[in-house]
């Protein structure tokens, strides 16, 4: 009796850590909204103090922004790996294989010039169970990509 090969998803399809996401822009509005409330209330503190309490706000929560910024992006043509300050286009050619062993922090690509690329779109730490389906259905569209250009 054979087992039924996986349903590769249909493109475009995104994965992202979306549970971290979450907690990560929503900790940093909360710390916008008090951080800048303190800096208003407080009666004793000058103008450039209170635009430096906002400031400070400001600059938290871009930080939690740009960590919520990871993602992969897949389509027709190739893979978007989007990590914390950088972006990459990879053709699916270019992947050889997509791995997650236990204890990694986020899927790896080996790619086909020999290095290996992290993909913090795809991280088990909050929502495991979430990143091994995004790292198969990862892995499946790639061995059906190469499959089918070798036909």
């Amino acid at each position: 009796m054979s087992v039924p090969a996986p349903a590769v998803p249909a493109l475009p399809v995104t994965f992202r850590p979306t549970a971290t996401r979450t907690v990560l822009l929503s900790v940093g509005t909360v710390m916008f909204v008090v951080i800048s409330a303190i800096g208003l209330v407080l009666e004793q503190l000058s103008t450039g103090e209170r635009l430096s309490f906002i400031l400070t706000a400001l600059l938290f929560f871009g930080v939690l922004a740009l960590l919520s910024r990871p993602k992969v992006v897949a389509d027709d043509t190739g893979v978007t790996v989007v990590n914390l300050t950088r972006t990459r286009r990879l053709e699916w050619a270019e992947i050889l294989r997509v791995n997650l062993r236990p204890g990694d922090p986020w899927v790896f690509l080996d790619l086909s010039d020999g290095s290996s690329l992290p993909v913090l779109g795809i991280q088990p730490g909050v929502a495991k169970a979430h990143a091994i389906r995004d790292a198969r259905a990862l892995r499946d569209l790639t061995e059906s990509r190469a499959a089918r250009d070798r036909d």
